[in-house]
């Protein structure tokens, strides 16, 4: 059980220095963050449903997620090299295609939500 919680512990450890990481040096990520602190806002005072609540809340964070995704994908081919290889570039564009999909899923569940309202 000692075991199991310092794992736990250098876990998040770890998990916080990549998100501190990324708020300082990721114009994207911190981009992000203000908009599901928008996006929490409003799901939070709009008349709505727990269950739709939870979907926006739980898209918002999904789309940072694949942010850091998108990170540590741009981080490792620029490790490897700085080369510009067509692999490379199409690794970066999946990264970033992966966020605006995610983007895209927390809009749409916006605009059936909001289409509730009405």
């Amino acid at each position: 059980m000692i075991y199991f919680l310092k794992r736990l512990r250098l876990r998040v450890i770890w998990s916080w220095a990549g998100a501190r990481l990324a708020w300082k040096e990721e114009h994207s990520f911190r981009t992000w963050v203000w908009a599901n602190l928008v996006s929490a806002t409003l799901a939070l005072w709009l008349p709505l449903e727990t269950g739709e609540r939870a979907l926006i809340l739980a898209l918002g964070v999904l789309v940072l997620a694949a942010e850091l995704v998108n990170t540590a994908i741009e981080r490792a081919v620029d490790y490897i090299s700085e080369d510009h290889h067509p692999l490379a570039g199409q690794a970066k564009d999946a990264g970033s295609a992966a966020v605006a999909l995610t983007a895209i899923a927390a809009g749409v569940a916006w605009l059936v939500v909001l289409w509730g309202l009405v």
